[in-house]
């Protein structure tokens, strides 16, 4: 298979993959940080592996799903880099095992499938994000770092964090979420989506703003954001409850409770840079 990214995409300053020579005396300050790498093709998981340590990370590398299960009870990486498709066990079948047993270590889900269905697959499982093959390195360290910086962020400043959007109910420091008396089932990144739209109730959220402040920088042409808006959506309506996450094509997405669902019924209005949701014939 190679190398999975585009080396043309790499800084001029960044030692080539197929440098030969010492790695650095001295880390760098990632050197606390450790990291799984989970990839059957063993070139691309050498060239990972290499380029991980020239950043400064931790790493470890396994060939197999079982392996991967292995190294994180006998070590528990900071971040887990999973491939899709492994031998014995798959990465779906690996972030579910590690879910179910109460492990939260982010997890970054590399394929070279790009279907919407074999994300939803991975992000179902637990994954927090997800990386088609072939990708640009710095994308998938910057990728890295922003699980880095949610992990680190999760513990909360305050426990009085509740926040009610009519029926949905979020606790920001038990980051847990109910729609009525059902409390919902939520990935990490799902919580933060949710709770940032929660925050900017009839406020539309730009595709970057969304970006920025959920996985820490702009995704540029990603569909990550469609992918989790459809999944939040099927799970805060699983029961046949009202829309609470709204399109507004060409411009973002906003949450807000109404009765009808229809886009034509409803009105984006620019208020000093505010960009207000409102209906066009208010049910009084």
């Amino acid at each position: 298979m190679g190398i999975p990214w585009d080396t043309a995409m790499q800084p001029h300053d960044r030692p080539s993959i197929g440098e030969t020579g010492p790695m650095p005396d001295q880390p760098t300050h990632n050197s606390t940080v450790s990291v799984l790498v989970v990839e059957d093709d063993r070139a691309a998981r050498e060239a990972l592996d290499r380029a991980l340590r020239l950043e400064g990370y931790d790493v470890s590398t396994v060939a197999d799903g079982r392996a991967a299960l292995e190294a994180q009870t006998h070590r528990r990486a900071d971040v887990v880099v999973l491939d899709l498709m492994l031998p014995h066990l798959d990465g779906v079948g690996v972030a579910t095992a590690l879910r179910q047993r109460g492990d939260a270590t982010p997890i970054l889900m590399l394929t070279a499938r790009d279907g919407v269905g074999d994300r939803v697959r991975g992000l179902d499982a637990g994954a927090d994000d997800y990386l088609p093959k072939p990708y640009a390195l710095d994308e998938l360290l910057a990728r890295l770092r922003a699980l880095l910086r949610r992990r680190s962020a999760d513990e909360p400043e305050s426990s009085q964090d509740e926040l009610e959007v009519a029926d949905l109910r979020l606790n920001e420091s038990a980051r847990r979420a109910w729609r009525g008396d059902r409390e919902l089932e939520l990935s990490r990144t799902e919580f933060d989506l949710l709770a940032m739209l929660a925050r900017n109730t009839e406020i539309v959220l730009g595709h970057g703003a969304l970006y920025e402040q959920v996985w820490g920088y702009d995704y540029g042409d990603s569909n990550n954001l469609a992918v989790y808006v459809r999944y939040l959506r099927r799970k805060t309506e699983a029961h046949g409850e009202s829309r609470l996450i709204h399109t507004v094509r060409g411009v973002g997405y906003v949450c807000l409770l109404y009765t009808s669902d229809a886009a034509d019924d409803l009105l984006c209005v620019d208020l000093g840079g505010r960009r207000i949701l409102k209906k066009k014939n208010p049910i009084l």
